[in-house]
């Protein structure tokens, strides 16, 4: 199996202080680019939490050759 990295960031804001989430970019060796789709989730501490586990969870569904 390759080697693979998983490319992330988070941070947090006010949920009143987002007004859209867009693409993030990333440059590739070789000159290549490409687009990683950011995503929002809003709630308590808790909830956040408990819904990016599910999101890593199914992220991880979507390659199960990994």
């Amino acid at each position: 199996m390759a080697k693979l990295a998983l490319v992330y960031g988070m941070r947090l804001f006010p949920a009143e202080e987002v007004a859209a989430v867009t693409e993030a970019p990333i440059t590739l060796k070789g000159g290549k680019d490409a687009r990683i789709t950011m995503h929002l989730i809003e709630g308590t501490k808790e909830e956040i939490e408990a819904t990016l586990r599910q999101s890593l969870d199914a992220f991880f569904e979507l390659y199960p050759e990994i």
